[in-house]
């Protein structure tokens, strides 16, 4: 969409009296993630949608006792910015999550 089109839209909306800007008190929305599993491997596609930077990590649980468990490191997504984050355990894995900061 054209920047004419915006300002022409945004006028329109000031017009009716409507607001196109999210209110002040509005939650801050974090990076949309999606995991999978493919063997042994544990993966995180994220994006965030935000005009705040979002931190995400990726955590993953392996199956067996004696295979460690995974923490990886945070990773900072600006704005429109994406990420794909992954990492393994030697065996199986149990779980995939993914936390924001």
């Amino acid at each position: 969409m054209s920047r004419r089109r915006i300002a022409a839209l945004a006028m329109a909306a000031a017009g009716l009296g409507l607001s196109l800007t999210p209110p002040a008190d509005a939650a801050p929305t974090e990076a949309d993630c999606r995991t999978a599993v493919h063997g042994s491997t544990g993966t995180a596609t994220c994006f965030n949608p935000d005009a705040d930077a979002d931190h995400v990590q990726l955590h993953i649980e392996c199956r067996r006792w004696w295979d460690p468990d995974v923490d990886g490191r945070p990773v900072e997504l600006g704005p429109a910015q994406g990420a794909t984050l992954a990492d393994r355990c030697w065996k199986e894995v149990q779980s995939v999550w993914i936390t924001h900061g």
